[in-house]
C-alpha cells in the first residue's frame, strides 16, 4: 500500500482524534511496505507508556516499537486505594505487559535503563547491552524527593508508608491499618502542588475511613496538608460529612498543616501549629520526574519535563519526546487519563514526524472519577485545546453536582469502575 499523503494524514488525525483512536482506521492507511522500517523505543509501562507503544504500532505498523520496563506487569496507582480500604487485592490491579507483544507486535524488553545516549541515538540497559532509536518515548513517571521532609528517607518509608508507588508499600500501609487498634489517629500528609494524581489522597482517607468505620469505629484520620485547597474539596467534604461524620479532620496549610519534619520512632509528624502523633502515618512527600529523565536532562529547575505541548517532544533534547506524570503539560493535572490522552497524541506527533508530516492540531480529554466510599463516587471532566504554545481547558468542564441523590452517586461508583476496567483493558488486553 502505498505511504498516505500529509492531506490524507491531517484528514484520518483530525483535531480530536487522539481522544477517540481506537476508532481510527489508521494503522492501515499509514502503512508503507516500500519504506525501511523506522525504530520508536519507549520507556516505561505504565499509562502513558503501554498506550503509546500500541497506538504508535496502530498508527503505523511499519514501526519497529519496543517498549522496555523492568518486569512484565504494571501494577497502577488508580484503584490502589481500594487495595488500602480492602475491597480489592493487589492482583487485581497488576496488569500483563505481554498482551501488547502478542497482539500489538510490539517488543518488550524487560530490564532497567541504565542511561540515555541522545548523541547515540541510543537506550543503555543495565546488562550493558543498548537499543538504537529514531525516536524515543520516556514514560517515567515520578520519583520521590526524599530531601523535602526532614527525617525522612528512603528508609523512613519502612515507618511510614507513602504508598504512592502501588506495591509493597501498598501492603504495608494495608497491613499497619490492619495492626491499628479501634481508636487509633490514622495521619495523612499530602503534599503541595504539582505531585501525582491530586484528589488521590482524599480519596485514600475516603477509603481507610470506610474501613475503620466497619472494623475500628472509634478511630480517626487527620489530614495534614501543605495546600489550602485540593481538588473535588467540595463533594469530598460532603461525602465525609454523609458517610463518615466527625471521623476526618483536614487542616489546610495556611492553618499549619504542612508537615516539616517527621521522628520515625515516634511517629510524630512536625508542622507549624504543633506536633502530633499518628498510630499510622501514610506520608506522600513532594515529587519530581522519574531519575532517567533527570539523569538524561530532560527536566529543568522545577524537577519536571518542559516539553512542546503540541507534539511532547522535549525541550531540552530533539528526538525524545516525555509524557505523562513527568512532563509539564499546560492545564492537564498529572493523571492515568491524562497520560493515557497524551500519549495518543504523542504517538500521532512521532508518526507524523518520521514521515515528515506536520503535527496535526491535536485536543485532549481526562475524566477523573474518585471513591468517597465503594458505592460513592464522584467525577471531574475536561477537555483540552492547543492554545498559544500550551495545552489549555476548553470551557465546559463537568464536575458531579453537589446535591445529586443516592442512586447518582452509586452510578458514579459504577462508572468509575467500569472507567478502569475501560482503561486498563485498551492498554494491557
Amino acid at each position: 500500500m502505498n505511504a498516505i499523503n500529509r492531506r490524507r494524514f491531517l484528514q484520518l488525525f483530525g483535531a480530536g482524534a487522539a481522544t477517540a483512536a481506537s476508532s481510527l482506521a489508521y494503522g492501515h492507511a499509514m502503512h508503507d511496505s516500500g519504506n525501511k522500517a523506522h525504530r520508536v523505543v519507549v520507556i516505561g509501562g505504565g499509562f502513558g507508556g503501554s498506550t503509546c507503544a500500541r497506538y504508535l504500532r496502530h498508527f503505523d505498523p511499519d514501526l519497529e516499537v519496543t517498549l522496555i520496563n523492568p518486569s512484565d506487569t504494571y501494577t497502577t496507582c488508580p484503584f490502589s486505594n481500594l487495595v488500602l480500604g480492602g475491597e480489592r487485592d493487589l492482583a487485581s490491579i497488576t496488569h500483563d505487559l505481554s498482551h501488547l507483544e502478542h497482539h500489538h507486535g510490539v517488543r518488550l524488553v524487560q530490564r532497567w535503563v541504565e542511561a540515555i545516549d541522545p548523541d547515540g541515538h541510543r537506550v543503555l540497559l543495565d546488562d550493558g547491552s543498548a537499543i538504537g532509536y529514531d525516536r524515543l518515548v520516556v514514560s517515567p513517571g515520578i520519583d520521590l524527593r526524599w530531601d523535602a521532609v526532614e527525617g525522612y528517607d528512603q528508609a523512613a518509608q519502612e515507618a511510614m508508608p507513602h504508598a504512592w508507588r502501588p506495591g509493597e508499600q501498598t501492603l504495608l500501609l494495608r497491613r499497619q491499618l490492619e495492626a491499628m487498634s479501634d481508636g487509633g489517629v490514622v495521619v495523612i500528609a499530602p503534599p503541595a502542588n504539582p505531585f501525582r494524581c491530586p484528589p488521590g489522597p482524599y480519596e485514600r482517607a475516603s477509603l481507610i475511613a470506610h474501613y475503620l468505620k466497619h472494623h475500628k469505629p472509634r478511630s480517626k484520620i487527620l489530614i495534614l496538608d501543605a495546600k489550602n485547597a485540593f481538588a473535588k474539596q467540595g463533594l469530598f467534604q460532603a461525602g465525609w460529612e454523609t458517610l463518615y461524620p466527625g471521623m476526618i479532620e483536614w487542616v489546610p496549610g495556611i492553618e499549619g498543616g504542612t508537615v516539616e519534619r517527621v521522628d520515625t520512632a515516634t511517629r510524630e509528624v512536625f508542622t507549624p501549629s504543633g506536633r502530633y502523633r499518628g498510630d499510622v502515618v501514610n506520608l506522600i512527600p513532594p515529587q519530581h520526574a522519574g531519575a532517567i529523565a533527570r539523569n538524561t536532562g530532560l527536566t529543568d529547575e522545577s524537577g519536571w519535563c518542559p516539553v512542546n505541548q503540541q507534539t511532547f517532544e522535549s525541550r531540552q533534547i530533539p528526538h525524545i519526546h516525555v509524557i505523562g506524570d513527568a512532563s509539564i503539560a499546560g492545564a492537564m493535572p498529572k493523571a492515568g487519563f491524562a497520560a493515557n490522552s497524551q500519549a495518543k497524541v504523542c504517538a500521532a506527533a512521532v508518526v507524523a514526524a518520521l514521515r515528515g508530516f506536520d503535527p496535526a492540531e491535536p485536543s485532549w480529554s481526562s475524566t477523573c472519577y474518585s471513591l468517597v466510599g465503594p458505592e460513592y463516587g464522584i467525577s471531574v471532566s475536561a477537555v483540552y485545546r492547543f492554545d498559544g504554545g500550551s495545552i489549555v481547558a476548553s470551557e465546559g468542564a463537568g464536575v458531579s453536582p453537589g446535591q445529586a441523590d443516592d442512586n447518582f452517586r452509586q452510578l458514579e461508583a459504577v462508572y468509575a469502575r467500569g472507567w478502569y476496567d475501560n482503561i486498563t483493558a485498551e492498554m494491557y488486553g
